[in-house]
């Protein structure tokens, strides 16, 4: 029998709030930076800041796409990290990561403008010496988190974690590498993309991520 899906990333981020802080209370009440990934990991990631007591905020990491496919995400990037790639795909799509160089400029450019409509002249979080943990709303292939734990990993946290409401199997497996607990509400066996297991997958603005932001931004911090 398929698992039920969620209604909204709302209801997504109420039940990975109420697992993460069950399998993590380390993280609870101990100033964890809770970084969604926009657009879509911004809302999930808002429950659980409220549930940790923690900060959100944001990174931006950028798919990089197949030449001609872009929605074959054979990559990603962040404003500041390195470029990380399916090496896999690379080799079967007869790829470089020298052949690839304008699109990873490309998409660190809109990593960077995105970043500065998002967090506008606030200065950036503190990551080092504090827990932090990285939230989206589902985890694919895993390119777009590994990118952007090992942008957070080379500013130096306590501990870095990863979670998402749901996980495909694999990539959660290959995760674990890359950070120090992966978190997932279920991990289906017969998934197939991160907007097959919700109801509401509505495209999410800019303007929604700003909302999101703001309304923690004014949270009574315990």
């Amino acid at each position: 029998m398929r698992e039920s899906r969620f209604a909204d990333r709302d209801e997504a981020g109420r039940l990975l709030a109420g697992a993460v802080a069950a399998r993590a209370p380390e993280l609870v009440g101990q100033g964890t930076l809770v970084l969604g990934l926009p657009r879509g990991g911004v809302p999930v990631a808002r429950h659980v800041a409220d549930a940790l007591d923690g900060e959100l905020d944001v990174l931006v990491a950028r798919k990089i796409g197949l030449p001609g496919e872009p929605e074959f995400g054979i990559g990603a990037v962040t404003a500041g990290g390195p470029a990380v790639f399916d090496e896999r795909t690379l080799y079967q799509f007869g790829l470089d990561a020298e052949r690839l160089a304008p699109d990873v400029a490309r998409e660190r450019a809109e990593a960077e403008r995105r970043l500065h409509r998002y967090r506008g002249d606030r200065p950036p979080p503190v990551v080092a010496n504090r827990p932090v943990l990285v939230v989206d709303d589902g985890l694919a292939t895993g390119v777009t988190a590994r990118a952007a734990l090992r942008d957070v990993r080379a500013q130096g946290p306590a501990r870095l974690d990863f979670a998402a409401p749901v996980c495909a199997a694999q990539a959660a497996d290959v995760l674990a590498g890359e950070a120090d607990g992966v978190y997932c509400v279920t991990r289906p066996a017969d998934f197939t993309a991160v907007g097959a297991w919700y109801r509401d997958f509505a495209q999410l603005t800019d303007a929604d991520v700003e909302e999101a932001l703001a309304a923690a931004a004014y949270r009574p911090r315990h």
